[in-house]
């Protein structure tokens, strides 16, 4: 097992909480890694984050392993987990490792997929290979368009029993860590305490093992964050204001400075 990931399980055996954040370039992802974040996410969210789209289908394959070459170049010390696009894992096992090679070449060390107990045996197959998986369940972002909505999981007995049993099928084919997105508190910590592999939540309480937040909500650079993500700083109103200073003293002739020769 990779010696980081090991620590990862050794941290859950013992209780001790792990940090992750998105990133999708060279500058976030160095301010996160002297942060001292101990993984970071390069998302297909950079599709709505950074692009501007309405959700995450549009983003490829290519522009994952790009914003993935830039994050991995910064991230060291921490481990870096990247999102497999809507469209280039779904058909079967051997799409799903293409895939995932393309971004391991990249620098991805763990790569992330949406789906629940169905892509056990894609889980199985790349495991045995030796690709890290973390598996993602609960909202996964990728369905919007089959929901309707982003749409909390798992609220009533028939949906949180197959997030449970897709939990225990994801993790016994080898999945070294399920992401639980958007599901009750209560929910996650049952399946964190069920399966043996490390949990990152997201909107799904303070019990699992680990927390994600996309890095522009936190920072507050995002419109419309989620009701479950806190802003540490208001990064908008910081920048906003800074660049209306520049463009008076541009406009004022205070920038730049006249030299006096």
């Amino acid at each position: 097992m990779h010696k980081k990931i090991a620590r990862w399980v050794q941290d859950k055996q013992n209780g001790i909480k792990r940090a992750v954040v998105t990133a999708y370039d060279y500058p976030f992802a160095r301010f996160a890694t002297e942060a001292g974040v101990h993984g970071i996410l390069v998302g297909d969210s950079l599709g709505m984050v950074v692009t501007g789209a309405d959700d995450t289908l549009g983003v490829t394959l290519e522009q994952m392993a790009y914003h993935t070459q830039m994050v991995a170049r910064a991230a060291a010390g921490c481990l870096v987990f990247a999102d497999l696009p809507f469209g280039t894992y779904e058909k079967g096992p051997k799409q799903a490792w293409n895939a995932a090679v393309t971004l391991l070449r990249a620098g991805a060390d763990v790569i992330k997929l949406e789906g629940g107990a169905e892509m056990a045996p894609t889980v199985a197959f790349c495991a045995e290979r030796g690709i890290n998986i973390c598996a993602h369940i609960g909202l996964t972002p990728q369905r919007v368009r089959q929901w309707g909505s982003f749409q909390r999981q798992g609220t009533n007995v028939e949906s949180a029993c197959r997030l449970q049993m897709d939990a225990g099928a994801l993790a016994e084919a080898g999945a070294r860590f399920v992401v639980l997105e958007a599901v009750p508190d209560a929910l996650a910590a049952r399946i964190t305490r069920d399966i043996a592999v490390p949990t990152i939540g997201i909107g799904a309480g303070p019990d699992t093992d680990a927390q994600v937040l996309v890095m522009h909500d936190l920072l507050g650079l995002g419109a419309d964050s989620p009701p479950f993500a806190r802003r540490y700083i208001e990064g908008g109103r910081i920048m906003r204001d800074a660049l209306a200073e520049y463009v008076q003293d541009v406009g004022s002739g205070h920038f730049p400075p006249r030299r006096k020769c």
